[in-house]
């Protein structure tokens, strides 16, 4: 059996320093894991502090009200076409869809 000098460790001894450090290494990623569930809710309380309407108040750069680029035309003036509505409820306003074409 050849000495190397002692350099290298026996497999038990490597045994012995990777189950001492597992302890170690367990208690920093929890502590890690342990500090990020904090700050995570503590964002959370203090959002819960806040009324709904102050982020939405302060992400509005413009002031002005977003319309959905589909109802502005080509020149990017509000359209007048009539639009396709649907309605979910036993409303009878309104006039009668026409269906000539059934």
């Amino acid at each position: 059996m050849m000495e190397d000098g002692g350099l290298r460790p026996t497999p038990i001894q490597a045994y012995v320093m990777l189950s001492s450090l597992f302890p170690l290494l367990y208690g920093l990623i929890f502590l890690a894991l342990l500090w990020q569930a904090f700050k995570v809710m503590g964002r959370g309380f203090s959002a819960a502090g806040r009324p709904l309407n102050a982020s939405a108040s302060r992400n509005d750069r413009t002031g002005k009200v977003t319309i959905h680029p589909e109802l502005l035309d080509g020149e990017g003036r509000l359209t007048e076409e009539n639009l396709l509505t649907v309605r979910f409820s036993d409303d009878d306003e309104g006039e009668p869809a026409d269906r000539s074409g059934e």
